[in-house]
């Protein structure tokens, strides 16, 4: 049962969908006004009417949910670059991370639902707001006591050790590579993102003087598919290139 004050997501007939709370106000959209008071009580699944007779139904919020509204500064890492650095390094609860930078906090936030409940994400980032920003939207997916914002230069060191994973999206990725070593455990992972090639290669150059092996490079590309009654066939759109994603391991 939906209580006063909690977070909901509506979704609306087409698909659109709205994070708010069950409180006494309405919600203003272009499918009509929702009284957003009818969600206290109610069972998620259920269907609220605008004043205009348009459906939404109510649901609890997911953490994709949060990851898609969460409010954006600088470009977030999308969910098939996420994925693909928890399917090459296995992360999940009671691991340590130290990721680097925070931008909106996207992917701390994703790693951070993964970790919980034992683990913990230490997140580094330079400018203080955008560190201000990724604390706002963590403290929204309900992740603070989890994913921990460090107003820090990674390239000046990493105060954690015994850590499971290293992220880096950063200008010069090479340059946090020995700090990275000394904070991982033997068997650990690194997961650099960059988005051109020079990255990758100066990363390459720089790996043998440090203790990695197992290197890798792949770029992850979406597309979805259109499925209609008369026609089903690929999008015409995608989701192409963002980013190259370069892991190793720490021996």
């Amino acid at each position: 049962m939906i209580e006063e004050g909690e977070r909901i997501i509506l979704i609306d007939e087409r698909g659109r969908k709205y994070l708010t709370r069950a409180e006494r106000r309405q919600l203003q959209t272009n499918l009509g006004v929702v009284d957003l008071g009818e969600a206290v009580g109610k069972e998620p699944g259920a269907k609220l009417k605008s004043h205009l007779g348009n459906e939404f139904v109510l649901l609890r919020p997911s953490i994709i949910d949060y990851l898609q509204k969460l409010r954006r500064a600088p470009q977030i890492m999308l969910p098939k670059d996420a994925a693909q650095i928890v399917a090459y390094t296995g992360v999940g609860p009671g691991s340590l991370v130290v990721d680097a930078g925070v931008g909106s906090g996207s992917l701390a936030i994703f790693l951070g639902n993964l970790v919980r409940p034992d683990g913990r994400v230490v997140t580094y980032e330079i400018r203080e707001d955008f560190a201000r920003l990724a604390e706002e939207n963590i403290r929204l997916a309900g992740l603070a006591e989890i994913v921990t914002v460090k107003l820090k230069d990674i390239y000046e060191g990493i105060d954690e050790s015994d850590v499971d994973l290293v992220t880096l999206d950063l200008p010069q990725p090479e340059r946090a590579l020995a700090h990275a070593e000394r904070a991982l455990k033997p068997g650990g992972y690194l997961a650099v993102f960059t988005p051109c090639v020079e990255h990758i290669q100066r990363l390459y150059s720089e790996f043998p003087n440090f203790k990695f092996t197992n290197f890798k490079t792949i770029e992850c590309l979406v597309r979805e598919f259109e499925v209609k009654a008369s026609c089903t066939r690929p999008s015409t759109r995608m989701i192409a290139h963002t980013g190259y994603l370069t892991f190793a391991r720490r021996t």
